[in-house]
């Protein structure tokens, strides 16, 4: 009789140890753009793999700020003490994700000009 307890207590754990992880979003680094004039063309492959898997990563974490975004905004409707701040908070973040993917692929756009101008044809 013990054992059904016991059960139900781990899997409640492990349930509240799925659901805390899954709060934790992490940030990508942004990739290092190589310099488009002095760079070779496997170079600049090697860069446009890395600016990918960056914006996957990227889309991944903000996918994964979504649902605090809206739990802040909720709250900030209801009118819970200190939310307001929180979801401003959360606007932000969410805000130099996006941000920063716009700035690496600006980056590297520029970079690729560089490489065309430097090695036409």
């Amino acid at each position: 009789m013990k054992k059904l307890p016991l059960a139900i207590l781990g899997l409640a754990f492990s349930l509240g140890t799925v659901m805390s992880s899954a709060d934790d979003c992490v940030a990508p680094d942004a990739p290092q753009i190589a310099e488009g004039e002095d760079s070779t063309l496997e170079q600049m492959l090697a860069t446009q793999k890395a600016v990918k898997t960056f914006q996957e990563a990227n889309l991944a974490y903000m996918a994964c700020l979504e649902p605090k975004l809206a739990a802040a905004e909720a709250s900030a409707k209801e009118g819970k003490e200190g939310a307001a701040d929180t979801y401003m908070q959360m606007q932000e973040t969410y805000n130099a994700a996006v941000s920063q993917e716009e700035e690496v692929a600006g980056k590297f756009n520029t970079e690729i000009r560089d490489y065309k101008t430097a090695n036409p044809g």
